[in-house]
């Protein structure tokens, strides 16, 4: 790390089955939710007996988008889960690992593939995998619209969700939103006075 520039980092990428190369790429090596972005309150629809007994940070943040139907609500577009911790190769990559793949379909009847990454507890999310993810799909999937998405836990309650793309051939991301899972109780008026306002 000591060798790259001001504003940039190296990182590893996958060339094929067990061949790697190191890139020096602009901007920071993981991404990080935005600490100055509002929360959102939802509904929490998750199934008390199913939060008791996830297995790991992972597990349950996948869960809790699942139930709670955020990547319908992040996108705004109505989305199914597909396969979970989905294993294949990819040509110019080799072996990879999604964590999970959404389709979905919009008003339009435009049809959409959504990779997921999660991320829980330390671990952070690399551009490396949504970048795999993203040609996962443009090979896999050539005819739907692929809308790359990751997902992290900032509390126990608290999730944030990003949307990626490529533009000039370097990920970016383009959109960012957190999500409360609180008790609808506990959503007043005045929470509901201000998502209307905007």
């Amino acid at each position: 790390m000591e060798t790259a520039p001001d504003g940039c980092y190296w990182r590893i990428r996958s060339t094929g089955k067990a061949h790697y190369e190191f890139v020096l790429e602009e901007g920071r090596e993981f991404i990080e939710p935005d600490i100055m972005l509002a929360t959102i309150k939802i509904p929490d629809g998750t199934p008390s007996i199913v939060k008791k007994y996830s297995v790991s940070d992972e597990q349950a943040l996948l869960t809790i988008v699942r139930y709670n139907r955020l990547i319908d609500i992040f996108l705004g577009i109505t989305c199914y889960s597909l396969q979970n911790h989905l294993r294949t190769t990819v040509d110019g990559i080799g072996q990879i690992e999604t964590d999970e793949l959404y389709v979905g379909v919009d008003k339009k009847g435009r049809q959409f593939i959504m990779p997921v990454q999660a991320k829980g507890g330390t671990d952070k999310l690399g551009i490396t995998q949504i970048e795999q993810d993203i040609e996962l799909c443009r090979q896999k999937y050539p005819e739907l619209i692929c809308r790359a998405i990751a997902c992290q836990f900032i509390t126990s309650n608290i999730v944030a969700m990003f949307e990626f793309a490529v533009e000039d051939g370097r990920i970016v991301k383009e959109n960012e939103r957190h999500y409360q899972m609180i008790d609808a109780k506990e959503i007043t008026g005045e929470d509901l006075f201000q998502y209307n306002s905007h």
